[in-house]
């Protein structure tokens, strides 16, 4: 349904063609828009019946002005940008956020923020009011970020536990710590008793957990814990292969890696490969995530699976329910050791 203008334009529909159309109130219309609250089921479907009809588009900026809202939220990346070009994790989680928003009718809006002057720059125009609420998708120990939207009243949710937070937020994050676990408890069922290991950042939620998993089966299984057989990475590329020519120097011997992210996992088979040893019958590697980098690589990599697209889904809804006034909620899920031809 469109109405004429005096010069023969097409006027477009409004929400009292909307309400003349479902024969209701235009204020049961504008309940209906703004969430369905006290609104009865036949009504409401009286309202989206019509809504398609006449081709009603919400005026995003007109319901601002009134809700106070921005209908939009932020995917927050605090890391340099080519690290979201390289990284195919934070792709997917973008990705499939997105879809999740889009379900609600709820545009997202990516933003990267590597430096502290973007940092700066970013936490003013969140904090602004541009967005309702915040995917943080990245965070490090000393990052000031999160405490910042938190202490402005800004809804966030984080993507893996918060670390060194003095204020309540809400993350959705991987079992990182039983997922490491459950990759070095398969390493040693293979007879593997020299296991490396490339950490990922060890300022970061995921670095530390995964770390800790690994050293924890290794005491359990009375094998112990040698440091020459621990060096960190960074999750890129470059670091795995950097991290895997550490250990050969300084531990020669060893017969396994668990390198804790796929891309760097990568890098690893690089610097085994260039040191002559056979993967997996010199040396057993095991990556982190389950990207598409775990397939990409050669030999096919068993890693760990993180559930990207459950982390997505929860950190959408437990965004929108803080954003409807709902307490910071915690949710972690279980990771998946997948079997390749790496071990």
């Amino acid at each position: 349904m469109t109405m004429s203008t005096p010069g023969g334009r097409r006027k477009p529909p409004t929400i009292h063609d909307v309400a003349r159309e479902a024969g209701v109130s235009r204020g049961t219309v504008s309940r209906v828009l703004n969430g369905g609250h006290y609104v009865s089921p036949s009504a409401q479907e009286a309202v989206n019946a019509a809504i398609r009809k006449t081709g009603y588009v919400v005026n995003r900026h007109a319901r601002s002005l009134i809700t106070g809202r921005s209908d939009s939220v932020g995917f927050l990346l605090t890391e340099p940008q080519e690290r979201f070009f390289e990284d195919p994790n934070f792709n997917v989680l973008l990705s499939n956020c997105t879809q999740a928003l889009a379900a609600h009718d709820i545009p997202l809006l990516l933003m990267l923020a590597g430096t502290e002057d973007e940092r700066r720059r970013i936490t003013r125009y969140i904090t602004a009011g541009h967005v309702d609420g915040v995917l943080l998708v990245s965070s490090h120990s000393g990052d000031r970020v999160a405490e910042e939207l938190r202490a402005a009243g800004v809804p966030l949710v984080q993507c893996g536990k918060p670390m060194g937070l003095r204020s309540k937020v809400s993350y959705v994050a991987a079992d990182d710590r039983d997922g490491a676990r459950d990759m070095v408890r398969h390493l040693l069922s293979l007879g593997r008793r020299r296991i490396g290991v490339v950490s990922g950042p060890l300022d970061t939620p995921g670095g530390v957990d995964r770390l800790a998993g690994y050293k924890e089966i290794l005491t359990e299984a009375g094998v112990g814990i040698d440091e020459r057989l621990i060096v960190d990475g960074d999750y890129s590329r470059a670091s795995g292969e950097a991290g895997a020519e550490r250990l050969l120097a300084q531990a020669p011997d060893l017969d396994a890696m668990f390198v804790a992210s796929d891309l760097m996992a990568q890098g690893a088979l690089a610097a085994l490969k260039r040191a002559g040893r056979r993967v997996p019958e010199d040396v057993s590697v095991g990556g982190f995530d389950d990207s598409a980098a775990a397939l990409e690589a050669t030999p096919a990599l068993t890693t760990v699976r993180q559930p990207y697209d459950r982390i997505s889904t929860e950190m959408v809804r437990v965004l929108l329910a803080q954003i409807g006034g709902e307490d910071p909620a915690a949710v972690i899920l279980p990771t998946e050791l997948v079997k390749r031809d790496s071990t």
